[in-house]
């Protein structure tokens, strides 16, 4: 999970960094990035324009869409207003973490 940096098991979930693209012309899952910085993140894009929260709305939509999980047991922890974003996915962490790891690994590149 080296490259996979994107995602952590947290307490009785997993915590997920994203880096959010609004207006991307569709809702689509790229992949895992590092930042200039060197921390690892999951791109993500939403039709959704950045306004009234509803970007945000569609990125968990996607995300909870992506991985198999209910779309009440993900949640943005921090980054409302920003491109980068963490998010909280409620649930068993070994079950989570595989589904990201499966996304991360055919998504990646």
């Amino acid at each position: 999970m080296a490259e996979a940096a994107a995602w952590s098991a947290e307490g009785d979930g997993v915590a997920l960094w994203v880096r959010l693209t609004p207006k991307g012309g569709r809702d689509a899952v790229e992949g895992v990035e590092r930042l200039a910085d060197g921390r690892a993140v999951l791109k993500a894009r939403v039709r959704a324009p950045p306004e009234d929260g509803r970007a945000n709305d569609a990125l968990v939509e996607l995300v909870a869409e992506t991985i198999g999980a209910p779309r009440r047991t993900v949640s943005i922890v921090s980054g409302h207003t920003a491109r980068l974003k963490k998010l909280f996915i409620a649930g068993d962490p070994a079950r989570l973490l595989a589904a990201l790891e499966k996304t991360g690994a055919t998504k990646n590149g």
